[in-house]
């Protein structure tokens, strides 16, 4: 009787043990669910382990050019609470709508960041010309959690709905934005250092710069692409000439050369290719519909980190990706071309921003062909595996995008050093 006695009390032992591992592990941190945001998400695109958390900085508040920029980080939730959440925007719009302009998402807003895989490589993000970074967090709050920090960067500039000329901030943003992006990385290792807001949480000898449109043309910069106006005038009066509508671009920079140029400190303006206006600290690039045509094959050529180029087939794609791809001097470098896709395929969908369908511009998160969550699936795919690739050196990352591995109706990828 007492072996049988030592027995039972043996087992309810180990049953409490058990069942007090089990409580304190989800006390501790229950991981979120591995889901994306369709049933059909390829693998990159579910999920990773880490929650999410948000906050808020401002570079230089009281300086002509303030820059406030949106931070997402792997997060603690030892509670599991709700991270449902809705970001307030301010619309770069003149006027702006009279809306509750709210974005969608899921994050826990100044949570406490989880320290126990950091630091983490961090992520730049720059967004199209006048929108919000918070319109792609689909893409930010995935990636933060697969273990990156994302930084957005909210460029200081607007749409004049009501003006003669309401894309006046557009010249000057080509040589704004490459500055931004330099100085956000400096206030970056201020966060990192002793003491700072985000001290032990960046790994600022791994970063990578994603932009959509504009930024897209920030993260070429950034990687030291250099402009080539001759080249640039040439191209354009070749498409002009040939009936191109994608030649309209153009008239973004064409005019407006000697400002720019003033303004990213060349003055005068630079004979033949213009000094580089990118930053050492860039490890990797991920230009989003990027515009390329002002750099021309000689610029495109300074680039040799790793680039992943991605861009709707029937969205200037012969003055963006195609051109990116075909010329960068990257040993690693790859093609992710939509078929039939447009502009707005890489921010969010009209659920997680309802007001652009009240105000009738449902076009910024639709795509008339594409599915819009299927698209934010394919992009969150792409982009996670290449930077888990060449930011972590994850060789199943690696395999996932060698060519033979990507096999996605709609999809036409090419890609070399992998």
């Amino acid at each position: 009787m007492s072996k049988k006695r030592n027995v039972v009390v043996l087992a309810i032992a180990m049953l409490v043990v058990l069942l007090l591992a089990v409580h304190f592990s989800v006390m501790a941190q229950s991981p979120p669910g591995p889901q994306g945001l369709r049933p059909d998400a390829p693998p990159y695109a579910l999920r990773g382990p880490h929650w999410v958390g948000t906050t808020e900085f401002v570079i230089d508040p009281d300086s002509e050019r303030p820059i406030p920029l949106f931070v997402w980080y792997p997060a603690l939730n030892p509670d599991d609470a709700d991270d449902s959440y809705a970001y307030t925007i301010d619309v770069k719009w003149d006027p702006a709508p009279e809306l509750a302009t709210v974005v969608y998402g899921h994050a826990l807003r100044d949570a406490a960041p989880d320290l126990s895989e950091a630091p983490y490589p961090v992520v730049v993000l720059s967004p199209g010309f006048g929108t919000n970074v918070a319109q792609y967090t689909y893409l930010t709050e995935h990636l933060v959690s697969q273990g990156f920090v994302v930084v957005g960067v909210e460029h200081q500039e607007g749409v004049y709905l009501m003006d003669e000329n309401p894309l006046r901030d557009g010249p000057p943003s080509y040589a704004l934005r490459p500055a931004d992006i330099r100085r956000t990385l400096d206030y970056a290792e201020s966060l990192a250092a002793t003491g700072g807001a985000l001290e032990g949480l960046l790994d600022l000898e791994k970063v990578a710069v994603i932009g959509h449109s504009s930024g897209g043309y920030t993260a070429l910069a950034a990687a030291g692409a250099r402009v080539d106006v001759d080249e640039m005038h040439q191209r354009c009066e070749t498409g002009r000439a040939e009936g191109d509508p994608q030649a309209e671009g153009c008239d973004w920079i064409e005019g407006f050369e000697d400002e720019i140029a003033a303004l990213a400190g060349f003055d005068p303006m630079p004979e033949g290719l213009w000094p580089s206006m990118g930053d050492v600290r860039v490890d990797a690039i991920i230009p989003m519909a990027g515009e390329s045509f002002m750099y021309g094959q000689a610029g495109l050529a300074h680039i040799t980190v790793p680039v992943l180029a991605m861009q709707g087939t029937l969205d200037y794609f012969d003055w963006g990706a195609g051109p990116t791809f075909e010329y960068a001097a990257s040993s690693q470098k790859a093609l992710v071309a939509f078929e039939g896709a447009g502009h707005v395929i890489f921010g969010n969908n009209c659920a997680a921003m309802p007001w652009l369908v009240d105000v009738d511009m449902w076009w910024m998160c639709l795509d008339p062909v594409w599915e819009q969550r299927r698209t934010n699936d394919l992009i969150n795919h792409f982009v996670t595996a290449f930077l888990l690739d060449v930011l972590k050196g994850d060789e199943a990352a690696h395999a996932a995008l060698a060519p033979e591995a990507v096999q996605f109706p709609g999809i036409t990828y090419e890609a070399t050093g992998s």
